[in-house]
């Protein structure tokens, strides 16, 4: 059995209208690094701030009108959208989150950015906040 207490927190994703126009406000607190990478299966483009105790902020853009990010957007605004957690074997946290009733939007990982395999959890789930468990693939 996996002890959830024993994930870490890997980032806290921000919806934003446009990364570019977003930036300034995180360069002002001081963030000069960042990786900008888009994920075609999320239909978003990412930019990730990374904080010192190797936690990160992510700003999510909406790459077209499919993207859950316009949905996010149009509904709600700009805001937190999920909170994502580092685990180790995802197949396995998927087994036993289904075994426990949590609802999934994707049951089958899929490749996320950082060359990660990603799995959401429905927010019906989880008391209206959408997570993320994430687990980064090996580079071989």
């Amino acid at each position: 059995m996996i002890d959830f207490s024993k994930f870490e927190l890997d980032h806290v994703a921000i919806a934003v209208e446009s990364i570019e126009t977003s930036l300034p406000f995180y360069q002002a607190l001081g963030f000069s690094s960042h990786h900008i990478e888009d994920v075609p299966s999320e239909k978003v483009r990412t930019c990730f701030l990374s904080l010192a105790n190797n936690v990160s902020v992510e700003l999510l853009e909406a790459v077209g009108d499919e993207s859950p990010i316009t949905k996010f957007l149009q509904k709600r605004g700009p805001g937190i959208h999920h909170m994502c957690y580092r685990v180790k074997n995802i197949e396995a946290v998927v087994a036993q989150v289904k075994k426990a009733g949590i609802q999934l939007i994707n049951e089958t990982p899929r490749q996320g950015a950082h060359n990660c395999k990603v799995v959401f959890v429905h927010p019906k789930s989880s008391g209206g906040v959408l997570i993320e468990f994430s687990e980064k693939m090996s580079d071989s």
